[in-house]
């Protein structure tokens, strides 16, 4: 069969380490519904459709354009980019597939370098966050001029055309292909081969159908043979998976290219050598054997068939599907969805994977990861404990998904993170007016941060020294000549005011030391701001201190305290 050739499409965006996948995944791929067919089941060949010469939907662009090089803090060296939104595709895909088929231990860097053979990501094309692209991707028409012949099988619904199929997509499927193993890699409920999530999770369960080891050399080259039945495309995917696997670095996302297509030519040269580590040596076809004489054979007793294999049948929410929590706060209610099998029992033991996504919260995590795998217990119920809000208010989809070969489930929690804030900063019930001797200090002044009479964590304040002016209003105390109580600064220098630290659970303010040198006895006023200008004036007390002594009479001594006269004294009076 004629080489399938390729040409090079420029790539660019976000792109994430392999070191850094579990923070970098903000969801878990998913299949709304099972795959139809055997996928999963039946291993696709080199004889399938999606293996035929299907010709070059790609556009040629300069090498310095489709492979620049990465940017900023930890690229590694020599290393190419990849678009942030088809990593993200190629990671979730990896995790989805892992989940499902966890024997099959497909690497995302071999997502990656289809990718880079079929439409170099997509990114020539006006790739979008959302996995779509601005310019639709569809390879030559497969009516046997040059290419292979392949009749319409999608009546035009991917391809546009109703007479032959077309290589559709940045993974570039037939549209006969994707009708089995097309999935939803991003969770909105469609299969789309021209969405790069949808296509990459489809592409790694086309990968390992047929309960392929894809660490086994020889099952990786039947692997990729069996989606383009070309050596010459094997060994270039094969070197783009080790390029990969080396590095990448992160680069910006480019605009639609407006670039002519090139005839077809020669593969794109990955960066590393292409030669397979372990090369797989062809069996030689087996020679004929003479055709035996037939006999007559007995007739077969016919088999009871076998019992079908339960599979994933539901994925339903036990517990929510609203989840909400104070800024930095734990979730009190922990997430949980039950999975149950065709049978109607259990799916014991069925992985679950729980991922952060859409979060505008700060950082609503797992610990410090976004994405965790459950495991069902003997109830079919999978908990995934430990979720902390993030920093700020806003809202978070958190998604559940469950895989099995045939295809996977998901649902949806909706969680909200919320800050509140205090209505209101006054003195504990019962609190005097702070009061402090002149030359002392004042220290361990609380106020309290409330809303509907309710301690408020998290409130910060800035407090200070403030007068009335000739209009009785509250303005600051002049910088330069007040003489009033002061805090000091990091440095020991006086000052009239300071942004005090965020109150805890409890709602407690403590001012920090006011010191009160020189400082004439008489009323003060320290004010309290928060970020939302709710206020407080609290009133210090100077009191002068008591410099004035109280005489005191002459004690008169007690008996004890008179000396006792001297006998001998008493009857010689010469004696002193």
């Amino acid at each position: 069969m004629k080489p399938l050739h390729r040409h090079l499409v420029n790539t660019s965006r976000k792109v994430l380490c392999t070191a850094a996948l579990a923070a970098s995944l903000t969801t878990a791929a998913v299949v709304t519904s099972p795959s139809t067919a055997d996928a999963g089941e039946s291993e696709p060949t080199p004889d399938s459709p999606q293996a035929a010469d299907r010709g070059d939907a790609r556009l040629d662009l300069p090498d310095i354009v489709a492979d620049p090089p990465p940017t900023g803090v930890g690229a590694p060296e020599g290393a190419s980019g990849i678009p942030a939104t088809a990593l993200d595709a190629y990671h979730r895909a990896e995790l989805s597939v892992a989940a499902a088929l966890p024997n099959c231990k497909l690497p995302w860097q071999l997502l990656a370098g289809i990718g880079r053979v079929e439409s170099v990501h997509a990114s020539g094309y006006g790739l979008k966050a959302d996995g779509y692209t601005e310019k639709p991707i569809r390879g030559p028409r497969l009516d046997g001029n040059g290419f292979a012949e392949i009749r319409d099988t999608d009546k035009g619904e991917w391809d546009a055309d109703a007479v032959y199929d077309r290589a559709v997509g940045p993974m570039q499927f037939i549209p006969s292909t994707w009708a089995k193993w097309g999935a939803d890699g991003n969770g909105d409920a469609k299969r789309d081969p021209n969405n790069i999530y949808d296509a990459a999770l489809g592409a790694g369960l086309y990968l390992c159908a047929g309960d392929r080891d894809l660490s086994n050399e020889a099952k990786l080259d039947q692997a990729i043979l069996s989606y383009n039945n070309s050596r010459e495309y094997v060994n270039t995917v094969l070197g783009f998976m080790r390029q990969y696997q080396a590095g990448v670095g992160e680069v910006a996302n480019p605009p639609v290219g407006d670039y002519p297509t090139q005839p077809p030519g020669t593969l794109p040269t990955p960066k590393v050598p292409i030669t397979p580590s372990n090369p797989v040596t062809p069996t030689p076809a087996p020679k004929p054997t003479p055709t035996p004489t037939p006999t007559p054979k007995p007739t077969p007793t016919p088999e009871q068939p076998k019992p079908a294999t339960p599979r994933l049948a539901s994925l339903t929410v036990l517990d929510g599907p609203g989840l909400t929590a104070e800024a930095g706060a734990a979730f009190a209610e922990v997430p949980r969805v039950k999975v149950l099998l065709s049978d109607g029992k259990p799916a014991v033991n069925q992985e679950v994977v729980f991922a952060v996504e859409k979060d505008t919260t700060g950082g609503t995590r797992f610990g410090t990861a976004d994405s965790v795998v459950i495991k069902a217990g003997a109830d079919g119920i999978a908990a995934a404990p430990g979720l902390k809000a993030g920093s700020k208010a806003g809202t978070f989809t958190l998604r559940a998904s469950a895989y099995d070969p045939q295809g996977g489930f998901t649902v949806n929690f909706d969680g909200k993170v919320t800050v509140t804030v205090a209505d209101k900063l006054g003195r504990p019930d019962g609190a005097k007016v702070p009061e402090a001797v002149a030359g002392q200090s004042f220290t361990g002044v609380e106020v309290l941060a409330t809303a509907a009479g309710k301690p408020v964590a998290g409130t910060e304040t800035i407090a200070d020294l403030v007068v009335k002016d000739k209009d009785g209003a509250w303005v600051p105390v002049d910088q330069e000549t007040a003489k009033a109580p002061f805090f000091k600064d990091a440095a020991g220098k006086p000052v009239f005011g300071r942004v005090l630290a965020k109150t805890a659970a409890d709602g407690k303010i403590v001012l920090p030391e006011l010191f009160t040198t020189d400082v004439a006895p008489g009323p003060y006023f320290v004010r309290l701001t928060t970020k939302e200008q709710v206020t407080f004036v609290l009133e210090l007390k100077v009191t002068a201190a008591d410099t004035t002594t109280t005489p005191t009479a002459p004690s008169t001594p007690t008996p004890d305290q008179v000396p006792a006269k001297d006998p001998v004294a008493a009857k010689d009076p010469a004696r002193p």
